[in-house]
């Protein structure tokens, strides 16, 4: 038997080492997000929205607060909308935890001349309770 070192080898390890080459920086992502994952996954927690001064939140007066001082006091609201034609801004923090969430939030809805109509405050921090 007679074996010619010089001849190219015609299979499909050709075809097989391209779709290796191809698949390399997908495999590359796909660490990567398992990394950030499991670094997730240890730090234990995620969190979303701004935080803002809940002990602020018993000042507010319905029909006397104005849009401009509920800005002074909490800053600018994390998101804005609309509630039954009426303005809101809304200021909210969640935050998710592998055994525990925790979150705060807090709508105001102002009338046409920006004053305060009502205004709604949730949170499940213990020490918000005494709010």
């Amino acid at each position: 038997m007679i074996f010619e070192q010089d001849t190219p080898l015609k299979s499909s390890n050709k075809y097989q080492h391209n779709n290796k080459d191809a698949m390399q920086p997908l495999c590359n992502h796909i660490r990567t997000l398992f990394f950030f994952l499991c670094v997730l996954i240890l730090a234990g927690c995620v969190s979303a929205g701004k935080d803002f001064n809940v002990h602020m939140v018993p000042q507010i007066q319905v029909q006397q607060t104005t849009r401009a001082q509920i800005e002074q006091m909490f800053g600018p609201p994390w998101r804005t909308g609309v509630e039954d034609g009426k303005q809101t801004w809304s200021y909210g923090y969640y935050n998710y935890g592998v055994s525990d969430t925790r979150s705060r939030d807090l709508v105001v809805r102002f009338d046409g001349t920006g004053k305060v109509v009502s205004y709604t405050f949730n949170s499940n921090y213990p020490e918000d309770q005494k709010l």
